[in-house]
């Protein structure tokens, strides 16, 4: 028995400590899966509070709770992390990288997610969550007296310190690590969105960094940015939301885009149409998402001039995006096409999110904004290009990388009826909000009146709901049901990138030699066109490890805790936030004076493993 727990210790030690970015990327991908369903539980006790009119099912306080906390949870605490968790464990094996460039820093930025997470729900127990919607807009969020926006304040931004370290790294271990012959030029899709994405992140966080700061001053120690009697401006809050807000969106739906390219070239078997287009498009996009955040403030009287500049700039960015849509069209287009499970998340996801994109031109228009503004409109608009962009891409992106990752495919059939109901359940429940919308319905409302044509329509959008939820809990099914079908082949579907050539299951320095690339799908060319597999551009030598660390969770626990420290200031709790920083800084001191070389994997050990 002391054996088995000895082995359990260490396990768990093992994760605890580890820098491996594959191991990383699970423990994002099972965190964000975590908050995912989360967020959906909030989301349908919102939709059954909203099922008919006048429903008493929850206070309104409450239903203000789970709006705000579904809203940060899918945005911050789901969509980000579970892409994260793909790029952390697919980018370094596309590029030819035996892991990221700072492996500690890789794993402080996981910690770092996690405990702000943790964190952010912890107000739930201690007072009640933030109640002031998830963009917290003052003076709402600056001058209401309960602590769930202190909370909120501080989750957020240990949170996003966590995210910006990992967009830095990937910045680096792509411009710094790709294997010889690899250009930028031919690197695969995913990794270019992955690089335009971290951009996005390195520049859009700061903004919303220095706005959590400016609030959270205000908050706790009596700062009057925000207080219009003092000489503040409510309407910076929202600038400095949106600059992060806006290209936020991009952040997550082009590592979508990314996975769509992957997954249309593999299962159509061709090359992805229009390469250097799609390239150029993706980097198009991210340089436009900077310049149409005030298109979520149309009505806070910027002006006509304002107004018309940011409505333009908006539009501008369909034709990108329009280009990818055709793009992946004429890829199909004479291809062989598999209808795996995969393939069908990719291909439900281009007639859902163009009609997102078609309701985002419309949104764009000023005039017609003023109509639209803070509607069922827009929130059908919004999950329209989240659930039918990113959310999509999260499942596709699973059932593709699923045998990489864990050495084992998803069961099909199982697939096929979660895609179904998953696709079928998100139109129903987001399609009738569009009219909802149209027929003057606010969002935000705890409750509506009867005999206004409302009361069908929500009734059909949480059934829609309701759907979703199944087919998620069929998703989670799945998982524990396939187990059994091990997977023996690094290359389950045919791919054309380099994560397709390592064993299965993947050993834990990735390539035991560096990959040379001759070519855009480099495996795909050395399959057919070269000498059937991939060429080394190294010999076969020991390789160098770096060594797990306990630091970063140490790190993290130390932010945790100073957090209740501000929090609770009020009530002579400033010892506690002291008592954090110490921890959090004693660490960071103890990993700059301590010297860690790694280790070496030997030459002998890697060639067993490649038997």
């Amino acid at each position: 028995m002391s054996n088995t727990n000895a082995q359990t210790k260490s396990v768990v030690w093992d994760w605890l400590t580890t820098v491996d970015h594959k191991k990383i990327g699970i423990m994002y991908l099972v965190a964000g899966a975590f908050f995912f369903a989360l967020g959906g539980f909030e989301a349908i006790l919102m939709r059954i509070q909203l099922m008919f009119p006048e429903a008493t099912f929850l206070p309104a306080q409450t239903f203000n709770e789970l709006l705000t906390m579904h809203g940060t949870t899918m945005i911050f605490l789901a969509a980000m992390p579970i892409l994260f968790g793909l790029m952390n464990y697919i980018v370094p094996l596309q590029i030819g990288a035996r892991d990221v460039a700072f492996p500690f820093l890789n794993s402080l930025g996981f910690w770092l997610f996690l405990f702000g997470g943790i964190l952010l729900n912890l107000s739930w127990f201690f007072g009640g969550a933030p109640d002031a919607g998830w963009t917290a807009y003052v003076p709402l969020s600056s001058e209401y007296s309960g602590t769930g926006i202190d909370y909120y304040v501080l989750g957020l931004q240990i949170s996003g310190a966590g995210t910006l370290i990992g967009g830095i790294n990937f910045l680096v271990t792509i411009i710094n690590m790709r294997a010889p012959g690899m250009s930028m030029m031919r690197m695969p899709l995913f990794t270019w969105s992955t690089f335009v994405a971290s951009t996005l992140i390195l520049f859009a966080f700061p903004a919303l960094t220095i706005g959590l700061l400016l609030l959270m001053l205000e908050r706790i120690f009596g700062a009057t940015y925000f207080a219009v009697a003092s000489g503040g401006n409510v309407v910076i809050w929202q600038h400095l939301f949106w600059i992060f807000g806006h290209p936020e969106v991009y952040i997550l739906i082009l590592p979508a885009f990314g996975i769509f390219s992957e997954i249309i070239a593999t299962f159509s078997k061709k090359r992805l149409f229009g390469y250097s287009a799609m390239v150029f498009a993706t980097l198009l996009i991210g340089f436009l998402g900077f310049m149409v955040w005030a298109h979520h403030m149309f009505t806070v009287g910027m002006g006509p001039i304002a107004n018309s500049i940011f409505a333009v700039a908006t539009m501008a960015i369909a034709v990108p995006t329009g280009i990818k849509i055709f793009n992946w069209l004429f890829t199909m287009w004479g291809g062989r096409i598999q209808f795996t499970t995969a393939n069908l998340f990719a291909l439900g996801f281009i007639p859902s999110f163009v009609m997102g994109g078609v309701t985002g031109i419309m949104l764009a228009t000023s005039a017609a904004n003023y109509q639209f503004h803070d509607t069922y409109f827009v929130v059908a608009h919004f999950h329209y290009v989240i659930i039918g962009g990113v959310v999509l891409g999260i499942f596709g992106g699973a059932f593709y990388w699923w045998p990489r990752m864990f050495g084992y495919r998803l069961n099909e059939t199982l697939g096929k009826i979660f895609f179904w109901m998953f696709l079928f359940g998100f139109h129903l429940t987001f399609f009738v909000q569009h009219f909802l919308g149209l027929m003057g319905m606010p969002r935000r409302v705890a409750s509506y009146l009867p005999g206004q044509g409302l009361d069908e329509m929500n009734l059909i959008s949480t059934i829609g709901a309701f759907l979703m939820g199944v087919a998620f809990i069929i998703f989670v099914v799945n998982i524990f049901v396939s187990m059994k079908n091990k997977e023996t082949s690094g290359d389950p579907w045919d791919g054309r990138t380099l994560e397709w050539t390592i064993p299965s299951p993947t050993p834990e320095y990735n390539f035991a030699q560096t990959p040379l690339v001759r070519d855009v799908d480099a495996l795909w060319y050395e399959k057919y066109e070269g000498e059937g597999s991939m060429k080394a551009a190294e010999p076969l030598g020991d390789i160098h490890m770096p060594n797990g660390s306990i630091l970063p969770v140490i790190i993290s626990l130390g932010l945790f805790i100073a957090s209740f420290g501000f929090i609770y200031h009020d009530d002579g709790w400033t010892w506690v936030a002291i008592v954090g920083l110490v921890i959090t800084f004693g660490s960071m001191f103890v990993r700059s004076i301590k010297e860690d070389h790694g280790y070496h994997i030997p030459v002998d050990e890697i060639k067993k493993g490649g038997k």
